[in-house]
């Protein structure tokens, strides 16, 4: 017997139905997705997708060498041409990368874009924390006023109210700027330097290459020794006061509720300015409670060879929001409109004709191309959960007329076998396109 291959560890088969076991159906994925897309058409965002891959030097020079990702998380590997490539652990230096090669300041000052698709890191892995997973995304290239900031903002907030989750709590914070963040970062070094000894062993090593990494650990000791470190919010510039006073002047005309949580750094050096997260109150992601968050990044395009042009962005976990709308118990597959099911072997090439003209007309039909026996196939029809049955013999074929059987319960409607989808349309709205 040969040997049996299983899939890579940390990145999940999608499955549809019930058979995806601790990962959401598909159809919950397929659910937030088109939320997503009608959402942020709203808000006049187009989409983008960017390779998977991506030379290795863009992710080290915009995520930051010294950072988790660079350092430890990324899948590298040595193409056939000697390049170093890596797959994308995060969407928005592709997409930064697309708008400077394209030249796309050239032909409008202002772009919104967004994207959805997979990302990989080489993480330690726990429930919503794996080494492939996708994300939600949007850009807003060209804008440096607030009201960018919070559009983003709104645009998640109606998102999650689409899809019908609720206690997720904004978290806000500004990290300053260049002329403001140094005087901050020191008085960070020098104090938790004053507690090396009490933090754990990879905020000791980031207090030597990136000290504000040290107030996202969520090690309970590190924890509380961040709680009494020094408050970036009191080293603000007046610009960068005035933008973040703005954010949220903002953010109270939109009736947007949120929290200041001066802790919130994100995980990545190009933020500048606002940062922001949306934390969920839910016990099932246990420590991933975080299902999104952004920021601004006005240094960033500059610093990869593009113009120099602000730019704010952000991006949710859907493995996260999935696992979330997973726990309400919801479904988000429609059943099928019609079982059309063979009483005879001469009627089979017939009720699978009849199928495929209900299917041109719209309707959601299930047909078993395995044949066997009517009781099988109504077995069969009970699992799908069809709304209707038709059985197909030598009766109705010769005249013309067959019977739709509900199968919820109540009495068989007497239909024309040219009139069907009219007939299943008349008892009930159709559902089909919305599996």
């Amino acid at each position: 017997m040969s040997q049996k291959i299983s899939g890579v560890k940390g990145m999940n088969d999608l499955l549809p139905g019930e058979l995806g076991g601790d990962m959401a159906p598909v159809e919950t994925w397929q659910f937030i997705e088109r939320a997503a897309r009608e959402v942020f058409s709203r808000f006049g965002y187009g989409e983008i997708r960017t390779p998977m891959v991506e030379d290795t030097a863009l992710f080290v020079r915009s995520v930051g060498e010294e950072t988790d990702i660079v350092g430890k998380e990324m899948y590298t590997f040595e193409d056939k041409g000697g390049r170093s490539l890596s797959l994308r652990p995060e969407g928005t230096a592709p997409a930064v990368r697309a708008y400077i090669e394209h030249s796309v300041l050239n032909q409008e000052p202002l772009t919104r874009w967004y994207y959805v698709g997979p990302m990989f890191r080489y993480e330690r892995m726990k429930t919503g924390r794996y080494r492939q997973f996708f994300q939600i995304g949007a850009e807003a290239l060209g804008s440096k006023e607030a009201a960018q900031d919070v559009e983003l903002m709104d645009m998640v907030v109606q998102l999650l109210e689409q899809v019908g989750l609720k206690d997720v709590s904004l978290n806000l914070n500004s990290l300053g700027d260049d002329a403001c963040r140094p005087a901050y970062h020191q008085k960070l070094v020098d104090y938790l330097k004053s507690h090396r000894e009490q933090l754990c062993e990879d905020c000791q090593r980031r207090l030597e290459t990136n000290p504000m990494r040290v107030l996202d650990c969520k090690n309970e000791k590190c924890q509380a020794i961040v709680k009494a470190a020094p408050n970036i919010l009191e080293f603000l510039c007046e610009p960068c006061k005035a933008h973040f006073a703005d954010v949220r002047r903002k953010l109270d005309v939109l009736g947007i509720r949120y929290v200041v949580n001066p802790q919130i750094v994100r995980g990545l050096d190009y933020y500048t300015r606002t940062t922001f997260e949306f934390i969920a109150a839910h016990p099932a992601l246990g420590t991933a409670s975080t299902v999104g968050g952004g920021g601004r990044y006005d240094k960033l395009l500059k610093a990869l060879g593009g113009p120099d042009v602000p730019a704010v962005g952000f991006a949710l976990g859907l493995d996260r929001l999935t696992l979330l709308l997973k726990e309400g118990g919801q479904k988000y597959s429609a059943p099928p409109d019609l079982f059309v099911a063979v009483a005879d072997e001469g009627s089979a090439d017939a009720a699978f004709a009849l199928a495929s003209k209900l299917r041109h007309e719209g309707l959601k039909v299930e047909f078993d191309t395995r044949g066997g026996s009517l009781k099988s196939q109504m077995k069969r029809a009970d699992k799908t959960k069809a709304r209707f049955t038709l059985v197909l013999g030598q009766a109705e074929r010769e005249s013309g007329k067959g019977q739709l059987k509900p199968m919820a319960g109540g009495e068989p409607i007497a239909v024309s076998l040219s009139e069907v989808a009219q007939a299943v349309r008349a008892a009930g709205q159709g559902t089909a396109g919305q599996g």
